[in-house]
């Protein structure tokens, strides 16, 4: 009985382990940068609407984006965001939590992150937010006299802090440690605390932080057919003017043109989804506008942070700048629109949408490199307590036989439309499993983390080479997720070095694609696997019109 109890607690214990593995980033390799390799990032659609690129608007418009940021985060402190359901199926919205007010924090060996916030009837929670400017940083409380500021009082704290960085020189630039590979920065964290007490302070007021608003000077191109710009200088952009290990980065570009970039560790996609189109929601509905009073009340100024840096630190700062500039500029990446059709034409075909897009890439990917491509897709399964993610394996074997029939002349219309419908049936019957608890890759990882903890030997399936070529430990060449049916985009960076990054989402007249890859990998080609996909977009309606004659 004793014996069982002690199991049962080891059991618990090691699946605690799991559940903290996206918290902790235990399976992160500390040896090298999480900022570009684990961040998303997006840029916000409002240029679809009442804020095209406008020189000028950066700081009016961020006053007014930032307001309704503040309201949604009031809504989770008072406990008010409607619960999310599918159908009448509650979700697990504990990954709220760790939306504001959230910071990574680098381990020598292992990482942590930190989450201040508090709802009301928990207690105290930071009210402040950092703003970064040329390599400075600053703080400023959002509340006053126990009311949220107005957009006309958060543009005075705006234009105060830009003034004084317009015309004074650049700052240190900090914030480019955290673009650092996670030992080094641990390193140059604990040496920046031993410089003085203060720096400590300094960096808990950002870690703190509700979010962090970055000023940047780029004015990058963007059109609603055409994001791949602006998404770059959100994903890669300057490092000294955000935080990477932050849970919110809200990047306001000098065009008025906007972007978010985060750390996955806290949350998934949805959660920033649900934010970024409520504000894009909010925008539109006031048309760009406040509406309301323009009186700013007596309120203090921002708070710089000046932190005490030595050469040392100023040569730490160089040197993640540089590594950070070197693999920024190897990033290739592609935010195109396909306008043809969308999800209005592939339902009425009664196809589902997102099967669509994923087998497209399956086809693109079998024609571009002569071979089918593993492939990891996000299930949500959040159905579950403190429910996260699963992997839906989307290369099936009936994926590979349809792209092999497509690819054969002598296989007739029929033949591929059968093989196509066989592929969508088996796709969304993996996606249904996997966001039920019927996948196994979270459960593999779980034995993974359990034989490492009980300091057991790795089980043979991780280390057998087929395990590797199927996607397992992080390989697939792949990696993609549905960003959802909102217009609200996002993106991230190959999961290996010969993989693709593809972020998509989908709308009733278009899809929007996100597609990354590395410069230095000759095997690969963003710009060829998006042409790709929209080719095999257009064939697959084609194949269902044709079939049905």
């Amino acid at each position: 009985m004793k014996k069982n109890i002690r199991k049962l607690k080891q059991l618990s214990k090691s699946f605690k382990m799991l559940e903290d593995w996206w918290l902790n980033v235990a399976y992160l390799d500390v040896r090298i940068p999480s900022q570009l390799h684990v961040n998303f990032g997006g840029p916000a659609s409002h240029i679809e609407h009442y804020w095209p690129p406008k020189e000028g608007t950066q700081l009016e418009r961020g006053s007014i984006s930032l307001w309704h940021i503040l309201n949604y985060w009031q809504l989770l402190r008072k406990e008010k965001l409607p619960v999310h359901k599918v159908g009448n199926t509650p979700l697990d919205m504990n990954q709220f939590r760790m939306l504001f007010s959230t910071c990574k924090v680098p381990g020598m060996t292992r990482d942590s992150v930190i989450n201040y916030f508090r709802t009301e009837s928990e207690g105290h929670c930071p009210n402040h937010i950092a703003v970064m400017c040329r390599g400075r940083v600053f703080v400023f409380d959002v509340m006053h006299e126990g009311c949220l500021m107005t957009p006309p009082e958060i543009l005075r704290q705006l234009t105060y802090i830009q003034k004084k960085c317009h015309s004074e020189p650049d700052g240190p630039g900090v914030a480019a440690l955290t673009s650092e590979e996670r030992t080094r920065w641990a390193k140059a964290r604990e040496y920046l605390i031993s410089l003085n007490p203060e720096n400590l302070t300094m960096l808990e007021k950002i870690q703190s932080s509700l979010l962090v608003f970055c000023l940047d000077d780029g004015s990058p191109h963007v059109t609603p057919e055409d994001y791949s710009q602006v998404a770059t200088k959100v994903l890669a952009g300057d490092p000294t003017v955000r935080w990477g290990d932050k849970s919110y980065n809200l990047i306001s570009f000098s065009n008025g043109v906007f972007g978010c970039n985060c750390d996955h560790a806290p949350y998934d996609a949805m959660v920033i989804v649900s934010i970024s189109y409520y504000v894009d929601q909010k925008i539109f509905e006031s048309e760009g506008r406040w509406t309301g009073s323009d009186k700013v009340r007596d309120i203090p100024l921002p708070e710089e942070l000046v932190f005490t840096v030595d050469e040392k630190v100023l040569n730490d700062i160089n040197q993640a700048k540089a590594q950070y500039f070197k693999q920024a500029s190897d990033l290739q990446l592609l935010v195109y629109a396909f306008t043809s059709f969308g999800k209005k034409l592939t339902k009425k075909k009664k196809l589902h949408p997102d099967t669509f897009v994923q087998l497209a890439l399956q086809l693109a990917y079998y024609r571009l490199h002569g071979r089918p491509g593993c492939c990891y897709e996000t299930a949500m399964t959040r159905y579950f307590y403190h429910g996260r993610t699963e992997t839906v394996r989307s290369c099936t074997v009936e994926a590979v036989r349809w792209c092999q029939s497509m690819q054969d002349p002598s296989t007739s219309l029929f033949e591929q439309q059968h093989k196509m419908l066989e592929a969508f049936a088996k796709h969304n019957k993996m996606m249904k499993d996997c966001s039920t608890g019927k996948g196994f890759d979270r459960h593999l990882l779980g034995l993974s983390l359990i034989a490492k903890e009980e300091c057991l030997p790795v089980p043979e399936l991780f280390t057998d080479p087929l395990f590797s070529r199927s996607g397992g430990g992080g390989n697939f060449v792949l990696s993609t997720s549905l960003i959802g049916y909102l217009r609200v985009q996002g993106v991230v960076v190959p999961m290996v070095h010969n993989g693709y990054g593809f972020f998509y989402h989908i709308r009733d007249d278009r899809f929007i694609v996100a597609c990354t890859a590395w410069k230095s990998c000759p095997e690969t080609d963003a710009e060829k696997l998006v042409q790709q996909t929209f080719r095999a977009f257009s064939d697959m309606m084609q194949l269902m019109d044709i079939a049905h004659l």
